[in-house]
């Protein structure tokens, strides 16, 4: 098992980075929040999952343990797979997951596409004890970076989104709206996310 990778970041998508190491590229499929943490960075260590199915062998990176572990407990829900949870944890910080379990506001987490009101209760019932026993304060949330120039953002959020599964339309539709309420002054993961929360 891979359990991390250190290395140069010599690609970085809102949805997958590939990592350098020693002459060897590393493609890893990650979070929201997981770039929002890196993207400035040149050199980085992410935690990691290596998913095995017959037809592909997929590397799923962390910045922190805290996601790896919410990661991992939601992929061990029936009916939750690796692209679902990457799904909710862009959606979702890591705490806003942690306290839509705690708080059983199952609503929070099936307005991520692709969950429903069965998967959404499935997760806070099998989750509740893990999250209340694992939740420990770490405190500082990040804020992401503001970028002005709007056609690259609209490029790589439309990217990110089709790549999480949204069909173009729908994907041009949602960043459009998105914009035209909060102006162009949004970053990307922000502008990501908003569109991923208004299917």
């Amino acid at each position: 098992m891979i359990a991390y990778l250190k290395g140069k970041l010599v690609f970085k998508d809102p949805t997958y980075v590939i990592i350098d190491i020693n002459g060897i590229g590393y493609q890893v499929k990650i979070s929201l929040q997981t770039y929002s943490k890196i993207k400035d960075e040149e050199q980085v260590m992410l935690l990691t999952f290596l998913h095995i199915k017959e037809d592909a062998h997929t590397l799923y990176g962390f910045k922190e343990e805290k996601e790896k572990r919410l990661f991992l407990n939601l992929i061990s829900i029936s009916g939750v797979g690796p692209n679902t949870g990457l799904m909710i944890l862009s959606s979702l910080s890591s705490e806003e997951l942690e306290t839509a379990i705690v708080q059983e506001d199952f609503k929070t987490i099936q307005n991520v596409k692709g969950v429903g009101t069965k998967t959404a209760q499935r997760i806070v019932l099998e989750l509740k004890d893990k999250v209340k026993k694992d939740s420990i304060a770490d405190g500082g949330t990040s804020t992401a970076g503001f970028i002005s120039n709007n056609n690259k953002i609209k490029e790589e959020a439309l990217q990110a989104l089709i790549t999480l599964g949204f069909s173009k339309a729908i994907a041009e539709k949602n960043i459009a709206t998105i914009l035209k309420k909060n102006g162009s002054e949004i970053s990307l993961e922000d502008l990501i996310k908003a569109s991923l929360k208004s299917t």
